[in-house]
């Protein structure tokens, strides 16, 4: 028996020539990975970084890795896609979501959560280079542990004061916190440390190094 799922992209793994693994944070059953039957070119155009997709899942009592197929796009995220910085911020976001979120046990905040900051930073038309740490500091109060200025403290070191406008400041004005690529990297790399402490996850990002370079003024 099927069931309809929506799933947020988190990455893929290939299994075959004609196979893959999808990673996933799903409605029904938080994060998940199914197994999909696919070619890998049409996999590439499908399943990008933080796509929000229709699904339909068959589940397996004999196995954890269940089946998933007849994905359709919920948001076409044209905004992203005509984008290499929001391309690149999308990557930077699945990558950090798979580090810190566990296999199994149903949020439906967090997906509901996913869900509306990736349509947000698809609509945002220009001044979206801080939207990494808005990201970052909204996930730790997702996750339930809502930093203070003291808490970041020891993470953040000279961007200890960006940190304090970005904590008092609704999301609209923390996007025009004046910032330079190296404060921006800085301030990601603390917040990442300041995630990793409290998930006890190792949290390893590939795209850090992509975001500094697009950011760099």
């Amino acid at each position: 028996m099927t069931e309809h799922a929506q799933i947020i992209v988190l990455g893929t793994t290939k299994s075959g020539e004609s196979s893959l693994v999808v990673h996933t944070l799903s409605d029904l059953w938080g994060r998940r990975s199914f197994l999909v039957t696919m070619s890998h070119k049409t996999a590439a155009g499908l399943f990008r970084p933080m796509s929000v997709l229709d699904c339909e899942v068959t589940p397996n009592r004999k196995s954890d890795l269940w089946r998933a197929g007849k994905f359709s796009r919920k948001h076409l995220l044209s905004g992203i896609r005509a984008s290499l910085p929001k391309t690149a911020i999308t990557m930077f976001m699945s990558e950090v979501l798979f580090r810190t979120i566990r296999e199994g046990g149903r949020d439906e905040r967090l997906f509901d959560w996913c869900e509306l900051t990736v349509v947000t930073l698809d609509a945002i038309e220009s001044d979206f280079s801080n939207y990494p740490m808005i990201f970052l500091l909204e996930l730790a109060d997702i996750l339930g542990f809502r930093p203070t200025e003291l808490d970041l403290a020891p993470f953040v070191g000279e961007q200890f004061s960006l940190v304090r406008l970005f904590l008092g400041s609704p999301a609209a004005e923390a996007l025009l916190v004046p910032m330079n690529g190296a404060s921006r990297s800085a301030m990601c790399e603390g917040l990442l440390r300041y995630l990793e402490r409290h998930t006890e996850a190792r949290i390893d990002i590939r795209s850090m190094a992509v975001l500094h370079d697009l950011f760099t003024k």
